[in-house]
């Protein structure tokens, strides 16, 4: 069975740098998810191989509200957040996750990381690219699927530049 390499960040807000770095490090045999506030006409998040939703800030509205992917063996819900979720309530993404039958939920809009399983769903929020509101340093996920198990590692983008 073929592990399934996902790169998942959020909320860049018009900075690029991060989407660049990711780009760069990361093999094309990684799939490339944006959870979000990118703030970048399509085209220019295009350019950098993102599939991305809709986040409160961005401009254009056309990226759609949530996507469903289907990577391997895990239906995938992927939306902002800000819609899906209130005051860091999980549960209610998890509620939506399972409603349409995924195994995992992202999301973003919070700016902080967050990794939990609610209800069997994987929860997950790599915060943000740019800035982080817990003050920890800025952030993205890199996850593996493969069968039944999902494997999520948190990486830090100012210490990746070190």
């Amino acid at each position: 069975m073929k592990t399934e390499k996902l790169i998942v960040c959020s909320d860049s807000h018009g900075e690029t740098s991060g989407l660049e770095y990711l780009r760069n490090k990361y093999s094309r045999e990684y799939r490339f998810l944006h959870c979000g506030d990118s703030v970048l006409h399509p085209y220019q998040l295009d350019i950098y191989g993102f599939v991305s939703v809709q986040g409160n800030n961005d401009y254009y509205n056309a990226y759609p509200m949530y996507r469903i992917l289907e990577i391997g063996d895990h239906r995938i819900y992927m939306c902002h957040g800000h819609r899906d979720m209130f005051f860091g309530n999980y549960q209610m993404l998890a509620e939506r996750a399972k409603g349409r039958q995924c195994d995992i939920a992202l999301c973003g809009h919070s700016h902080i990381y967050h990794h939990e399983v609610i209800d069997g769903v994987t929860c997950l929020n790599p915060g943000s690219i740019w800035r982080n509101r817990d003050l920890s340093e800025p952030s993205y996920m890199e996850v593996e699927l493969e069968k039944d198990q999902i494997r999520v590692e948190r990486k830090s983008f100012l210490h990746s530049l070190k």
